[in-house]
């Protein structure tokens, strides 16, 4: 009995290094100088507690203690990076706002591209402890239209409660990709949680048209029909 757990971490320990290489592989096709900096990030870390170590007097406790260091201090900002080329990569694709939201902590429900054109300009609608939430994806001076035009449907069904639109994008004005996660947790908390239940049933009886595919899409997709709510 005992055996088992063992076993069993020893085999998470190959899947998890992996995985590590993964993403370090893509990291450094998206910038090759992001892995360099957090190599040298931990070694200089480890030179300073080595140096202070031998100052000291104290290299047999500081040396290791360095090492630890050195590793937290890589991993956090090998963590950042990854993020960072994450962000890259699905800046401007269609969808891309949905599926950062849907893969958030937390309970927020989407319903991706409950508004959309022709131009793939879409608004995604998100319901949670703010309220509801209306992310568009799209040039300013297009989106603006579906976003009335989304507010306008939810108004009666939402009642009383507060709606946030919110432009995701790179325009003034607009929120990026990068920055939309910091954004919505920092929105106040007007519901509980069983009013947040309330509401997500009076809005999913509302009529739909339109669904986008889960996550980023290619641009150029046909949009398809039916939307169905999903929560986490």
């Amino acid at each position: 009995m005992a055996k088992k757990p063992q076993d069993g971490a020893q085999d998470e320990r190959p899947g998890r290094l992996k995985q590590i290489r993964m993403v370090a592989s893509l990291v450094h096709q998206a910038n090759p100088k992001a892995m360099p900096i957090v190599f040298a990030a931990a070694i200089g870390t480890l030179v300073l507690f080595v140096i202070l170590g031998l100052v000291l007097g104290q290299a047999l406790f500081m040396i290791p203690l360095g090492v630890l260091v050195a590793i937290a201090v890589g991993m956090i900002i090998f963590g950042q990076v990854a993020q960072r080329t994450q962000y890259s990569m699905i800046e401007g694709q269609p969808g891309a706002a949905a599926s950062l939201v849907e893969n958030m902590r937390g309970r927020w429900v989407v319903t991706p591209a409950v508004q959309a054109n022709r131009n793939m300009d879409v608004v995604h609608r998100v319901i949670g402890q703010p309220g509801v939430i209306l992310l568009s994806e799209g040039p300013r001076s297009r989106v603006g239209k579906l976003i009335g035009a989304e507010k306008k449907r939810i108004s009666r069904a939402a009642s009383e409660v507060p709606i946030y639109d919110i432009q995701v994008g790179t325009e003034d004005g607009q929120i990026p990709i990068s920055k939309l996660q910091r954004h919505l947790t920092r929105l106040p908390r007007n519901l509980k949680k069983d009013q947040v239940s309330e509401l997500i049933d009076r809005l999913n009886a509302l009529p739909q048209a339109m669904q986008m595919p889960k996550g980023p899409i290619p641009r150029g997709a046909r949009t398809p029909k039916g939307p169905k709510p999903r929560t986490r």
